[in-house]
């Protein structure tokens, strides 16, 4: 009954649609720099308004993995270069929303690779994180990406990879690994990037929330 309660409160929220909607940024322990990118989540809100149609609010809101609040927000995002660290009660909360019909998007700002699949492991024991193929409908909404997520910083120089978590058949959670899309949703200014590379970020983070968005 409580895991009802809890689908059924979230529900009219996902059911709605974009318009006035608010997504939001992740505020975890550890000690990483959970607040890095400072301009990227609005940049990337602009984008989806103004290129999706969309409603979402301008300003995102920041929200802790244990809070009840975290409910109010069907896309949250992580990102950071260093440590992350969940409690046991924040690993269960962080469950119970993406069982509920909420979403993860964790986004590798270098140095995060090490510790976020073990916290991701508290949350989800029973799962691994998986690559998804270059068919899955995340790159192939608006924006075609055939050869999976684009590749904005250096870092190791590896192929840029997105991972997954599944739950009873639906993404709960997309990780980008190598890739970067918060450096490139930022201002171009920030790290000298080119206007390609933001476009092609800014193209598949837009494809991550219309993907949040329409297949619920």
């Amino acid at each position: 009954m409580k895991k009802l309660l809890i689908i059924l409160a979230l529900f009219p929220l996902l059911s709605a649609g974009a318009q006035d909607t608010q997504i939001a940024l992740m505020k975890y322990q550890g000690g990483g720099d959970w607040y890095s990118d400072p301009t990227a989540l609005p940049n990337l809100i602009a984008y989806c308004n103004e290129n999706l149609d969309m409603n979402l609010k301008k300003d995102y809101a920041t929200v802790e993995p244990g809070s009840a609040e975290l409910f109010n927000y069907p896309f949250v995002h992580l990102t950071g270069h260093g440590n992350v660290v969940f409690s046991e009660q924040e690993a269960r909360n962080l469950r119970k929303y993406l069982q509920a019909g909420g979403f993860l998007h964790i986004d590798d700002n270098y140095g995060l690779h090490k510790y976020i699949r073990s916290q991701m492991k508290k949350v989800f024991p029973d799962k691994e994180f998986v690559e998804l193929p270059f068919d899955h409908p995340i790159y192939h909404q608006k924006y075609e990406f055939p050869d999976g997520p684009p590749k904005i910083h250096k870092h190791d120089g590896k192929p840029p990879q997105g991972f997954g978590i599944i739950h009873e058949g639906r993404l709960v959670c997309y990780y980008t690994y190598e890739t970067d899309l918060g450096d490139g949703w930022e201002d171009p200014a920030v790290h000298g990037d080119p206007q390609e590379k933001h476009r092609k970020a800014l193209q598949m983070g837009s494809n991550i929330i219309q993907f949040v968005f329409m297949h619920r």
